[in-house]
């Protein structure tokens, strides 16, 4: 369907202005990274964790905030840090005693019991640790004891953490970079973003970001985006494109298996038709297209691969050896 042969249905002129409040929002407080904005507002529409990467001080947590401000929902922020036990996030089982005086086992939830956690400097925390969000973040429950809780929807979760050269970082495991739907990188602003930032920080009147979208609203949303179809077309490059990744597959182009590892799996699959499905909603689309798959390939697969020693030799980062790969595919 195109936007200029039919009308466009309710369901996404919804989305639209849903998606288009929360942007609005975001950048009431948030200056630039227009792309970037949009992937975010994308992966948490299409019910996936976001992972935001950048030196401090350029707007991680604000950015995590601001989005959880906008969204009418029960929010919790983790500060991770080295000495973090698993349990402080998730809960644990506490001995209490009622009037009486007996003793009995009760579970106290942890701050992961919320509907959007803001997971800050999540690689602060020891991989201990950071392998507590595995089990919440996947299948949006929490095993204490012998008993399996289900965490209240939606839920999402905002990460954010240094670039792991810095000092006191923990890379975070495979298997929980898996289970971000996509990584953010955050640059530092630009000349004319400095400026902004001064205006809005350091005057009188400092923006406040109000909640547009309420949980149910968002629900909503997200049975939108798996309502948009994927052609055969669409599902094979999305599938072609995961698969070149693997250096062992007959897909992986000959210029790129010098560069490459490690690739993605069956999550970043899933993870490209999603995404693509959001872009084809913005567009006015019931359809995603190749297009979209090709422009959710970078946030989506950046952190799904590993560099080989030469790569990182030649100083190739992972969006270098993606864009060779897109290409070539």
């Amino acid at each position: 369907m195109k936007k200029n042969d039919t009308e466009i249905p309710a369901e996404i002129v919804a989305f639209q202005t849903g998606f288009a409040a929360l942007k609005q929002e975001l950048t009431k407080v948030f200056v630039g990274h227009d792309a970037l904005v949009t992937d975010l507002l994308g992966a948490v529409a299409a019910d996936g964790h976001v992972l935001l990467e950048g030196v401090p001080g350029v707007g991680k947590t604000l950015l995590a905030r601001s989005l959880a401000a906008a969204l009418a929902l029960k929010f919790s922020r983790i500060q991770f840090t080295p000495d973090l036990m698993p349990a402080d996030i998730t809960g644990a089982m506490q001995l209490q005693e009622d009037g009486k005086g007996a003793l009995s086992l009760s579970f106290r939830p942890g701050p992961l019991f919320s509907n959007f956690v803001l997971a800050d400097e999540i690689n602060r925390a020891t991989p201990r640790t950071q392998s507590a969000l595995l089990e919440a973040m996947q299948e949006h429950q929490i095993t204490a004891g012998d008993q399996t809780r289900r965490i209240p929807e939606p839920f999402s979760v905002i990460a954010t953490q240094n670039p792991i050269e810095q000092e006191g970082t923990y890379p975070l495991p495979e298997a929980e970079l898996d289970r971000f739907m996509v990584k953010l990188d955050l640059g530092y602003p630009s000349e004319t973003e400095y400026s902004r930032i001064i205006d809005m920080t350091t005057g009188a009147d400092i923006p406040e970001v109000s909640a547009v979208c309420s949980g149910e609203e968002l629900l909503t949303m997200r049975r939108t985006v798996r309502q948009v179809l994927a052609e055969e077309s669409v599902k094979r490059l999305a599938i072609r494109l995961v698969m070149a990744t693997r250096p062992d597959s007959e897909l992986c182009p000959g210029s790129c298996r010098g560069l490459l590892s490690r690739g993605a799996g069956p999550r970043g699959v899933q993870s490209l038709i999603l995404l693509a499905k959001v872009y084809a909603l913005l567009d006015g689309r019931s359809a995603a297209g190749e297009g979209d798959v090709l422009r959710a390939a970078l946030p989506v697969l950046r952190h799904r691969i590993a560099l080989s020693f030469e790569a990182q030799l030649a100083k190739i980062g992972p969006d270098d050896a993606l864009k060779k790969l897109i290409s070539a595919v």
